[in-house]
């Protein structure tokens, strides 16, 4: 099922070769692909549209593999990048240096990005602390954190002037624009997570049980919470820079993989990241040919296509159920 979402996701990926603001055929994309000559196809082709569709699929990709983490850390099948406060503690501080610091090098911004996803979610833990971080408590605090981030961005957003609507596409969350160095500059906090978690698919597994038990069989849970908190908010910090604030993927696609039965804790962290890129990929993909020439925020089709998505799994109460990864 894995390896058929990545063939999935490819096919995707030649489809938004062919797809934009101008039309290419099929044949037209190929003869671009194969042999670049600097020409108008061929800048469509390397320069708008091959790595724009490679950039939402790791992002895609990432966004699962942190959702997955977050969800075996607290054992909350609500939790997520955005319910447990990691999204909105990236985003807030990124904002708040491009209109208060505009002086602060882009390339700082994963890192302030994840001492502030770092930063909420350990906000979020110590807000249900009390309560032995009960899923509905986790999921309460997630939000609070959420909410007063969010008013925070949005005064800031009030500050920015000129560069509001900008600031404001991208709040939407999308892959407009995106080149290759926006991918290379993405990539590596993706892979690090997702590289991380599969190294620890033993932990992981072992994690979704009950911290006495976990404990029992040799994890060592004062290391590894924190480690498998960092690298569910290292992918997030890497993503939100270059594509903003996206809902419902990380939320959304462990159930779906859990659902699809991977065997074992690491084909499933795999076959989520598969699913994740390959959703993204699609909706990037319908952003920018549902209304051409014009585009939609692939954060508002994530979230149209997610939200019945979630809903399903929500209406199957043995989804919630199963946590395990």
């Amino acid at each position: 099922m894995t390896f058929a979402l990545i063939l999935g996701s490819l096919m995707a990926v030649a489809g938004g070769l062919l797809v934009g603001a101008t039309t290419l055929s099929p044949t037209a994309a190929m003869r671009a692909l194969l042999s670049p000559d600097g020409g108008i196809e061929s800048v469509f082709v390397w320069t708008l549209r091959l790595p724009r569709s490679l950039a939402a699929f790791v992002g895609g990709a990432g966004l699962s593999v942190s959702g997955c983490l977050l969800q075996t850390l607290t054992r909350n099948p609500l939790a997520g990048p955005h319910l447990t406060g990691v999204t909105a503690g990236a985003v807030a501080p990124i904002v708040a240096c491009i209109v208060l610091l505009p002086g602060v090098s882009p390339l700082a911004y994963p890192w302030i990005g994840c001492a502030g996803g770092l930063a909420a979610a350990l906000v979020t833990f110590w807000i249900a602390r009390g309560s032995g971080a009960r899923p509905l408590q986790l999921a309460l605090g997630g939000v609070s954190v959420s909410m007063f981030l969010a008013a925070v961005t949005t005064y800031l957003l009030l500050l920015s002037g000129p560069r509001m609507a900008s600031l404001l596409f991208w709040l939407s969350g999308g892959f407009q624009g995106r080149t290759w160095i926006h991918l290379i500059y993405m990539a590596p906090w993706v892979l690090i997570g997702l590289a991380g978690a599969l190294a620890a698919r033993r932990i992981v597994g072992l994690m979704s049980l009950d911290d006495a038990t976990a404990a029992g069989m040799g994890v060592q849970l004062a290391l590894w919470k924190p480690a498998l908190l960092l690298l569910a908010v290292l992918p997030v910090a890497g993503i939100a820079p270059i594509g903003g604030p996206i809902a419902f993927v990380g939320l959304a696609t462990p159930h779906i993989a859990r659902l699809l039965r991977a065997d074992g804790p690491g084909w499933t962290i795999a076959l989520a990241a598969a699913l994740g890129g390959f959703l993204l990929v699609v909706a990037d993909l319908l952003a920018r040919s549902i209304a051409a020439p014009r585009e939609i925020p692939v954060g508002i089709l994530t979230a149209l296509i997610g939200g019945p998505i979630f809903v399903a799994l929500i209406l199957r109460p043995q989804t919630l159920k199963g946590r395990r990864v």
